[in-house]
Protein backbone atom coordinates (compact mmCIF):
# COMPACT_ATOMS: atom_id res chain seq x y z
CA UNK A 1 0.00 0.00 0.00
CA UNK A 2 2.84 2.34 0.76
CA UNK A 3 4.71 1.51 -2.77
CA UNK A 4 1.61 2.39 -4.22
CA UNK A 5 1.09 5.72 -2.47
CA UNK A 6 4.17 6.47 -3.16
CA UNK A 7 4.16 6.00 -6.56
CA UNK A 8 1.09 8.24 -7.16
CA UNK A 9 2.89 10.70 -4.98
CA UNK A 10 5.75 10.46 -7.57
CA UNK A 11 3.42 10.63 -10.83
CA UNK A 12 1.70 13.65 -9.73
CA UNK A 13 4.91 15.60 -8.71
CA UNK A 14 6.32 14.62 -12.28
CA UNK A 15 7.23 17.42 -13.94
CA UNK A 16 5.07 16.74 -17.09
CA UNK A 17 2.00 16.34 -14.99
CA UNK A 18 0.95 19.83 -15.06
CA UNK A 19 0.72 19.84 -18.90
CA UNK A 20 -1.37 16.52 -19.14
CA UNK A 21 -3.87 18.07 -16.71
CA UNK A 22 -3.87 21.17 -18.63
CA UNK A 23 -4.37 19.56 -21.96
CA UNK A 24 -7.12 17.30 -20.27
CA UNK A 25 -9.05 20.67 -18.76
CA UNK A 26 -8.80 22.30 -22.72
CA UNK A 27 -10.32 18.87 -24.28
CA UNK A 28 -14.17 19.90 -23.92
CA UNK A 29 -13.16 23.51 -24.81
CA UNK A 30 -11.33 21.87 -28.13
CA UNK A 31 -14.49 19.81 -28.78
CA UNK A 32 -16.92 22.11 -28.47
CA UNK A 33 -15.18 24.35 -30.88
CA UNK A 34 -14.44 21.40 -33.21
CA UNK A 35 -18.38 20.83 -33.29
CA UNK A 36 -19.20 24.54 -33.92
CA UNK A 37 -16.59 24.73 -36.67
CA UNK A 38 -18.19 21.08 -37.87
CA UNK A 39 -21.85 22.42 -37.45
CA UNK A 40 -22.50 19.85 -34.95
CA UNK A 41 -24.04 21.42 -32.26
CA UNK A 42 -27.59 20.88 -34.02
CA UNK A 43 -30.66 22.72 -34.38
CA UNK A 44 -29.94 25.65 -32.18
CA UNK A 45 -25.70 25.94 -32.08
CA UNK A 46 -25.79 29.53 -29.96
CA UNK A 47 -28.44 27.60 -26.89
CA UNK A 48 -26.23 24.32 -27.34
CA UNK A 49 -22.83 25.89 -26.65
CA UNK A 50 -24.13 28.90 -23.36
CA UNK A 51 -25.24 25.35 -21.86
CA UNK A 52 -22.37 23.18 -22.91
CA UNK A 53 -20.25 25.89 -20.95
CA UNK A 54 -22.27 26.96 -18.33
CA UNK A 55 -22.37 22.81 -17.69
CA UNK A 56 -18.25 22.60 -17.87
CA UNK A 57 -18.31 25.75 -15.74
CA UNK A 58 -20.57 23.87 -12.82
CA UNK A 59 -18.24 20.38 -13.52
CA UNK A 60 -15.09 21.97 -12.66
CA UNK A 61 -16.39 23.70 -9.64
CA UNK A 62 -17.23 20.03 -8.61
CA UNK A 63 -13.59 19.18 -9.29
CA UNK A 64 -12.00 21.80 -7.60
CA UNK A 65 -14.01 21.00 -4.40
CA UNK A 66 -13.64 17.45 -4.85
CA UNK A 67 -9.57 18.16 -4.63
CA UNK A 68 -9.46 18.33 -0.77
CA UNK A 69 -11.16 15.60 -0.05
CA UNK A 70 -9.38 13.24 -2.52
CA UNK A 71 -6.25 14.57 -1.09
CA UNK A 72 -7.14 14.00 2.22
CA UNK A 73 -9.05 10.41 1.77
CA UNK A 74 -6.18 9.27 -0.76
CA UNK A 75 -3.40 10.68 1.64
CA UNK A 76 -2.13 12.13 -1.47
CA UNK A 77 -0.80 15.52 -0.51
CA UNK A 78 0.25 16.22 -4.25
CA UNK A 79 -2.96 16.91 -5.57
CA UNK A 80 -3.31 20.04 -3.85
CA UNK A 81 -0.71 21.19 -6.74
CA UNK A 82 -3.38 21.08 -9.42
CA UNK A 83 -6.27 22.93 -7.44
CA UNK A 84 -5.22 26.62 -8.60
CA UNK A 85 -4.75 25.49 -12.46
CA UNK A 86 -8.31 23.78 -11.98
CA UNK A 87 -9.63 26.96 -10.59
CA UNK A 88 -8.09 28.95 -13.16
CA UNK A 89 -10.15 26.91 -15.83
CA UNK A 90 -13.19 27.02 -14.01
CA UNK A 91 -12.86 30.88 -14.82
CA UNK A 92 -11.75 30.06 -18.36
CA UNK A 93 -15.40 28.09 -19.14
CA UNK A 94 -17.28 30.62 -17.57
CA UNK A 95 -15.91 33.47 -18.81
CA UNK A 96 -16.72 31.73 -22.30
CA UNK A 97 -20.24 30.88 -20.86
CA UNK A 98 -20.39 34.55 -20.67
CA UNK A 99 -18.99 35.48 -23.73
CA UNK A 100 -21.34 32.89 -25.46
CA UNK A 101 -24.29 34.84 -23.62
CA UNK A 102 -23.26 38.55 -24.82
CA UNK A 103 -22.65 37.41 -28.15
CA UNK A 104 -24.91 34.75 -29.47
CA UNK A 105 -28.07 35.85 -27.32
CA UNK A 106 -27.46 39.23 -27.04
CA UNK A 107 -25.17 40.71 -29.64
CA UNK A 108 -22.98 42.17 -27.26
CA UNK A 109 -25.53 44.89 -26.62
CA UNK A 110 -24.38 46.22 -23.44
CA UNK A 111 -27.69 48.12 -22.58
CA UNK A 112 -29.46 44.97 -22.85
CA UNK A 113 -27.48 42.85 -21.38
CA UNK A 114 -28.05 45.00 -17.75
CA UNK A 115 -31.92 45.06 -18.53
CA UNK A 116 -31.57 40.91 -19.27
CA UNK A 117 -29.72 40.42 -16.04
CA UNK A 118 -32.18 42.59 -14.06
CA UNK A 119 -35.22 41.53 -15.34
CA UNK A 120 -34.14 37.23 -15.37
CA UNK A 121 -33.36 36.30 -11.63
CA UNK A 122 -31.49 32.83 -12.91
CA UNK A 123 -29.30 35.52 -15.27
CA UNK A 124 -29.10 37.58 -12.14
CA UNK A 125 -27.60 35.07 -10.03
CA UNK A 126 -25.42 33.37 -12.94
CA UNK A 127 -23.67 36.61 -13.21
CA UNK A 128 -23.07 37.35 -9.21
CA UNK A 129 -21.60 34.37 -9.38
CA UNK A 130 -19.45 35.37 -12.14
CA UNK A 131 -18.74 38.17 -10.25
CA UNK A 132 -17.60 36.59 -6.84
CA UNK A 133 -15.55 33.89 -8.82
CA UNK A 134 -13.31 36.64 -10.55
CA UNK A 135 -11.10 38.48 -7.16
CA UNK A 136 -10.60 34.46 -6.50
CA UNK A 137 -9.13 33.56 -10.52
CA UNK A 138 -7.05 37.22 -10.05
CA UNK A 139 -5.50 36.26 -6.68
CA UNK A 140 -4.64 32.62 -8.01
CA UNK A 141 -0.91 33.15 -7.82
CA UNK A 142 1.49 33.27 -5.43
CA UNK A 143 2.42 36.71 -5.25
CA UNK A 144 -1.37 37.62 -4.48
CA UNK A 145 -1.27 35.07 -1.44
CA UNK A 146 1.94 37.07 -0.11
CA UNK A 147 1.00 40.06 -0.75
CA UNK A 148 -2.49 39.55 1.10
CA UNK A 149 -1.25 37.10 3.61
CA UNK A 150 -2.35 33.36 3.97
CA UNK A 151 -5.57 33.94 6.28
CA UNK A 152 -7.15 36.71 3.88
CA UNK A 153 -6.33 34.74 0.60
CA UNK A 154 -8.12 31.78 2.58
CA UNK A 155 -10.95 33.97 4.00
CA UNK A 156 -11.51 35.03 0.17
CA UNK A 157 -11.04 31.66 -1.29
CA UNK A 158 -13.64 30.58 0.84
CA UNK A 159 -16.50 32.38 -1.24
CA UNK A 160 -16.19 29.62 -3.64
CA UNK A 161 -18.81 27.38 -1.59
CA UNK A 162 -21.22 30.83 -2.03
CA UNK A 163 -20.28 30.60 -6.10
CA UNK A 164 -21.29 27.05 -5.95
CA UNK A 165 -24.12 27.67 -4.38
CA UNK A 166 -25.80 30.14 -6.54
CA UNK A 167 -24.06 28.27 -9.46
CA UNK A 168 -26.32 25.75 -8.44
CA UNK A 169 -29.48 28.16 -8.26
CA UNK A 170 -28.94 29.56 -11.81
CA UNK A 171 -28.60 26.02 -13.14
CA UNK A 172 -32.36 25.02 -11.37
CA UNK A 173 -34.07 28.24 -12.11
CA UNK A 174 -33.01 28.15 -15.81
CA UNK A 175 -34.11 24.27 -16.12
CA UNK A 176 -37.90 25.36 -14.17
CA UNK A 177 -38.58 26.64 -17.29
CA UNK A 178 -38.82 22.98 -18.82
CA UNK A 179 -39.74 21.13 -15.63
CA UNK A 180 -36.76 19.25 -16.00
CA UNK A 181 -34.66 19.13 -12.70
CA UNK A 182 -32.74 15.47 -12.96
CA UNK A 183 -29.31 17.00 -13.55
CA UNK A 184 -29.64 19.73 -11.17
CA UNK A 185 -30.41 17.25 -8.50
CA UNK A 186 -27.46 15.28 -9.49
CA UNK A 187 -24.82 18.76 -9.04
CA UNK A 188 -26.21 19.22 -5.98
CA UNK A 189 -26.20 16.00 -4.56
CA UNK A 190 -22.32 15.89 -5.30
CA UNK A 191 -21.99 19.49 -4.33
CA UNK A 192 -23.61 18.44 -0.47
CA UNK A 193 -21.78 14.98 -0.47
CA UNK A 194 -18.76 17.51 -0.85
CA UNK A 195 -19.65 19.97 1.54
CA UNK A 196 -20.83 17.69 3.85
CA UNK A 197 -17.50 16.45 3.87
CA UNK A 198 -16.01 19.32 4.96
CA UNK A 199 -18.08 19.58 7.62
CA UNK A 200 -17.74 16.26 9.05
CA UNK A 201 -14.24 16.60 8.70
CA UNK A 202 -14.15 19.69 10.42
CA UNK A 203 -15.84 18.77 13.55
CA UNK A 204 -14.05 15.42 13.48
CA UNK A 205 -10.71 16.90 13.53
CA UNK A 206 -12.32 19.10 16.20
CA UNK A 207 -13.26 16.16 18.37
CA UNK A 208 -9.80 14.54 18.38
CA UNK A 209 -7.86 17.63 19.77
CA UNK A 210 -10.80 18.04 22.35
CA UNK A 211 -10.32 13.99 23.10
CA UNK A 212 -6.38 14.81 23.13
CA UNK A 213 -6.22 18.04 25.29
CA UNK A 214 -8.71 15.96 27.73
CA UNK A 215 -5.56 12.69 27.43
CA UNK A 216 -2.91 15.70 28.54
CA UNK A 217 -5.51 16.61 31.28
CA UNK A 218 -5.47 14.12 33.30
CA UNK A 219 -2.26 12.88 33.75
Amino acid sequence: MAAVMAGRQKWLLHPGAKPLVFMLCLLPFAWLFYQAFADQLGANPAEALIRATGDWTLRFVCIVLAVTPLRVISKTPALARFRRMLGLFCYFYVVVHLLSYSGFDMGFDVSDIVKDIIKRPFILVGFSAFLLLTPLAATSFNAAIKAMGAKRWQLLHKLVYLIVGLGILHFFWMRAGKNNFNEVFVYAAIVATLLGWRVWNHWSKKRRQVSMYAAVGTR
